[in-house]
């Protein structure tokens, strides 16, 4: 859910309005009708080796890729 509120309500709620966001609500701030920030939750990047075996872990589950396949790929939408 989201939730939009001015700017003077903002900082007056700053604490309530970063409790929500940390239950997984989105809040924008507004300078009268115009929005011009977004409080989201953060999500800290993963590491390197761990979208590596993320992707490892996809790939092990699915058939080989042929190399017709391939060609498909590479050739959809040329023109000949």
């Amino acid at each position: 859910m989201t939730i939009t509120v001015k700017i003077g309500e903002a900082k007056t709620h700053l604490s309530d309005l970063l409790a929500k966001v940390e239950a997984g609500e989105e809040v924008i701030i507004a300078r009268g009708p115009e929005p011009i920030a977004r409080l989201t939750r953060f999500r800290p990047e993963k590491s390197v080796e761990t979208v590596i075996a993320e992707i490892k872990a996809a790939r092990a589950h699915r058939a080989k890729t042929t190399p017709e396949e391939i060609h498909a790929w590479r050739d959809e939408g040329r023109r000949f």
